[in-house]
């Protein structure tokens, strides 16, 4: 009897999980890929002197995380593609890791790209003796990037800006 049992239980489950394989898989949904934006610019000094081979950062303001780098190319150009629709910042760093110019919050919109002119500091660019003091002044403890995404963030009229830092922290970092 116990077999009997065991055996009409089991065809029980079988059959009733049999349509359910049986079944023609749901087709796979495409999923429209997300609209994105691009930013692109050219880095430059405060006098226009174009900044070749420069390093160039982007920054979520909202976030206040990277959202790229790149390095600039020899007419000075920079570009980020595929960026979410939010305010960033570019940033030009020098050799010695210091942020030397940065731009206005860069409103990006899905499908549009973005053209921005970013020029460093007078006195910042390499190749100047200015440049080597100012370098050094800022990685010694100059303009933070916490006080710069603030300072943008503000001007944009973004509320709600973290900005994690670390006190022991390399400027270069």
């Amino acid at each position: 009897m116990r077999r009997f049992v065991a055996i009409a239980l089991s065809s029980t489950l079988v059959l009733q999980v049999a349509p359910l394989l049986a079944a023609p898989a749901a087709p796979a949904r495409a999923q429209a890929p997300a609209a994105t934006g691009a930013i692109q610019g050219t880095a430059q000094s405060a006098t226009g002197q174009l900044l070749p081979n420069y390093t160039v950062q982007l920054r979520n303001l909202q976030t206040g995380q990277l959202a790229g780098t790149t390095t600039s190319n020899a007419a000075g150009g920079f570009s980020f593609a595929g960026l979410n629709p939010a305010n960033y910042m570019v940033e030009i760093i020098n050799q010695s890791g210091a942020i030397v110019g940065s731009s206005a919050a860069i409103g990006v919109t899905s499908g549009a790209t973005t053209t921005v002119a970013v020029s460093a500091a007078a006195g910042a660019v390499a190749g100047t003796a200015a440049a080597g003091a100012a370098a050094a002044g800022a990685a010694a403890g100059g303009i933070s990037t916490a006080v710069i995404v603030t300072t943008v963030a503000v001007a944009a009229g973004i509320t709600g800006v973290v900005v994690a830092t670390r006190p022991n922290a390399s400027p270069s970092r």
